[in-house]
């Protein structure tokens, strides 16, 4: 039978009825909050294609980490931004790295609070690729060798977690990079902390204020030799079920908008939790109709959310993680 009998509004009544039913549903304890340290005294500098996102110096990142605890946020994403860069990204694993250094410094304000690191070379190399760079015996075309990259991601991750980090966050998309990450830290007695494998990452122009923002869009052509063709479906499954063997202990998909189906493939065909990168310019772009009076932020910011949610994701990255604490709490 259907209508009369059936009448699915009826479900639809009133809030409390809606309340009931729900099938999904974003709280703060999703969403992880990225940020930006830089090396520098007094340094909260905002960026210009990002409001409300700001480079922070190590002397300015307390007031940040202050905020996001008092939201009830659990964890963030951090990003650093160095002042020295050279073709191997020697700063990425230093022991006294701008990522390095903030990680123990926000572990003494906040031991409580969660630290991703984003495990990657891009910001550190003066080539803004995320590996180094070889060049073809007999052409000369210059791009990414992977095996060589490893070594040094490897490294960088070792010592990301030694100064405190909670869980990596590898995002170079080097083939075999999360069996060579799984080895390394265990080798170095770290076998309890989680790769945040970022396993279907996708060369796509949604990044461009990520690039500002991090200092690091490629001094030449693209990264699009090891990041996915957007147009591919099928080949994220490859590229999931690769880190899922290798150790994998949570499957990202990025950028997360415009690739919902994917999300939806990976929470279909996996166990691990799914984790949605909202990325920069999914972000700007809201920010920038609502400048202009064009949407309602908060409910186009929720919407999202919850259907990033409904696509299949557990955990979203998102630079409005602050802004959904706020809605969060005022509601």
């Amino acid at each position: 039978m259907s209508f009369p009998i059936v009448r699915n509004r009826r479900l639809r009544g009133n809030a409390a009825i809606r309340n009931l039913v729900r099938e999904n549903q974003v709280t703060v304890h999703d969403v992880v909050q990225p940020i930006f340290v830089t090396h520098g005294t007094n340094v909260k500098s905002e960026i210009a294609s990002m409001p409300g996102v700001y480079h922070f110096s190590l002397d300015r990142v307390k007031e940040e980490i202050d905020e996001i605890t008092q939201l009830g946020i659990q964890a963030i994403l951090l990003f650093g931004v160095p002042d020295y860069k050279d073709p191997t990204g020697t700063s990425a694993y230093m022991d006294d790295g701008i990522v390095q250094q903030a990680t123990r410094f926000i572990k003494e304000l906040n031991p409580n609070l969660l630290i991703i690191a984003d495990t990657c070379l891009c910001q550190f190399t003066d080539t803004g690729h995320c590996g180094v760079i070889h060049h073809h015996p007999v052409t000369g075309a210059a791009d990414v060798a992977n095996d060589p990259s490893l070594e040094l991601l490897v490294r960088t991750a070792v010592s990301q977690a030694k100064a405190g980090a909670d869980i990596i966050a590898p995002s170079n998309m080097m083939d075999g990079y999360v069996h060579a990450i799984r080895s390394g830290l265990d080798e170095a007695g770290f076998e309890n902390t989680p790769i945040m494998a970022y396993s279907v990452k996708y060369a796509s122009a949604y990044y461009g204020p990520f690039r500002d923002a991090a200092h690091s869009t490629p001094q030449f052509g693209d990264r699009k030799t090891y990041q996915m063709d957007p147009a591919n479906g099928r080949e994220a499954l490859r590229e999931a079920e690769s880190d899922v063997s290798e150790g994998a202990d949570f499957l990202m998909v990025k950028p997360a908008l415009a690739y919902m189906d994917i999300i939806r493939m990976l929470k279909d065909n996996f166990d691990l939790p799914v984790v949605a990168y909202n990325v920069s310019a999914e972000y700007a772009m809201v920010k920038a109709a609502a400048s202009q009076g064009w949407i309602n932020e908060e409910a186009i910011v929720m919407e999202t959310m919850v259907s990033f949610k409904r696509a299949g994701a557990d955990i979203i990255l998102t630079y409005f993680a602050k802004d959904i604490a706020r809605y969060l709490k005022n509601s």
